[in-house]
């Protein structure tokens, strides 16, 4: 039953704090039960970039729960508050972004909110029930035609400096050497207006946002609660961090793109296929809709046959599939098998775009075919093994393979359809690791 909304997500550890904390606890578990009219929640996304990144991932999955238990969802694109950069959990001031980059990194942001609504709906909603509303704006519809004075003059007149002040962010920004501007300062009171907005004309009465979001949130709370009497509430997500305990994110420089251009299907897939496995239970539990019985067992299964990495690859598939549609995974499958399991048929049926993703992980050459060419001039033509004696010893100690096929004479002549695939290219691996991608010219 959808009334368990609460309950369900906090045992798959996807809402971590509710606030204020009394009165949701119990209050919300009331006006989520099937049967009410339903809740409208939002989450705000503030386009720092011209995509999402897998961090916004549990966000976007909080939205999808609240959907699929029949409460309409708001997808709000920051455009306007990301010219002044959030201040929260960051040691400096973000680079504020020109109107013109704004607006073109909302674009971006829209499209990638728009994809993971529309997959959702196609792929992973059986029906059973009604699905709620989903909704995508941009705060500059609103921010950006709120004047000055009226802004101050009204919200700015319930917000209390304070509260505001004492905030987490705000004091660590302060004690910095950089300090903190007023434009940042003035963030969470602009996220708040956002909520007031929200709930005045859409009913808004659930925020969303990441767990670095809380004073943010509050300030919502506070200026909504203060406005209309209303009682509204506060709902955080984890957020998700690198191995190395970094927030996984543009800054830290290790983001995992959902745009295709930025991070392939396939990097996506291999993202989530290589979490270990004190990882991938929870990220089961975080990143798709299964139900925790079936994950339950996939964790059982695991432990019988480690060896086949069922969890990491169920994980992979779902995300892959959420993001990137049903073409978006079998491309990526095509790609893992291309890549790791030398099948020369996925080889073959890669497109033009699939060998342009991979060739952004491999070097690659284009050479012009000669003949009587053998497989020594074509390492040597790749740059791939050293000249002299050492590099023809590579080949023959069997450290070569061409399209997945071991090489070991390195005067093998290169043979169309064998070491050349239908499609003009040659997949050329040295040792374990070292792939280059071969196109050939006027074939």
């Amino acid at each position: 039953g959808a009334g368990g909304l609460l309950a369900a997500q906090c045992e798959r550890g996807l809402f971590q704090e509710v606030f204020p904390a009394q009165s949701a606890e119990e209050q919300l578990p009331g006006l989520l039960e099937p049967g009410r009219p339903p809740l409208t929640a939002y989450c705000g996304f503030d386009p720092t970039a011209d995509s999402l990144h897998v961090g916004h991932l549990l966000a976007g999955m909080a939205l999808l729960h609240f959907q699929r238990a029949g409460h309409n969802v708001i997808a709000v694109v920051g455009g306007a508050t990301a010219r002044l950069g959030d201040p929260s959990g960051r040691e400096r001031a973000r680079e504020p972004l020109s109107a013109e980059r704004a607006r073109a990194h909302a674009r971006g942001l829209r499209a990638g909110l728009g994809r993971l609504f529309e997959n959702h709906r196609e792929l992973f909603w059986a029906g059973g029930g009604r699905l709620g509303r989903a909704a995508l704006l941009d705060n500059a519809g609103w921010l950006g035609r709120q004047p000055l004075l009226d802004f101050l003059g009204g919200a700015g007149g319930r917000l209390r400096m304070g509260t505001l002040l004492s905030r987490q962010s705000c004091q660590a920004r302060l004690r910095s050497p950089e300090g903190m501007s007023l434009a940042e300062f003035l963030y969470p009171a602009l996220q708040a207006y956002d909520f007031l907005h929200l709930h005045r004309h859409h009913g808004c009465r659930v925020q969303l946002g990441g767990a670095d979001q809380m004073g943010n949130i509050m300030s919502g709370y506070e200026l909504v609660t203060k406005t209309t009497g209303t009682d509204v509430f506060g709902i955080t997500v984890p957020l998700i961090t690198s191995t190395t305990g970094d927030k996984l994110g543009k800054t830290a420089g290790n983001a995992v793109w959902l745009n295709r251009d930025k991070t392939s299907p396939f990097e996506l897939y291999q993202f989530f296929v290589r979490q270990q496995d004190n990882i991938v239970e929870k990220y089961l539990k975080l990143f798709t809709f299964l139900p925790l019985e079936e994950i339950d067992h996939i964790m059982e299964m695991h432990a019988k046959e480690p060896e086949k990495w069922g969890p990491q690859k169920r994980l992979a598939a779902e995300v892959t599939k959420l993001v990137h549609g049903r073409e978006g995974l079998e491309s990526a499958k095509r790609c893992t098998k291309a890549l790791y399991y030398s099948s020369m048929e996925a080889l073959e049926a890669m497109s033009d775009q699939e060998l342009q993703e991979l060739f952004r992980q491999a070097p690659s050459a284009e050479l012009m075919l000669e003949p009587g060419m053998n497989i020594l001039d074509l390492c040597r033509k790749a740059n791939a093994i050293p000249d002299g004696p050492s590099g023809y010893q590579k080949i023959t100690d069997g450290g070569v393979s061409v399209n997945g096929i071991r090489v070991t004479n390195p005067e093998t002549v290169l043979i169309l359809g064998q070491h050349i695939l239908k499609n003009g290219v040659s997949l050329l691996r040295i040792g374990k690791k070292n792939y280059y991608i071969i196109k050939w010219l006027q074939l």
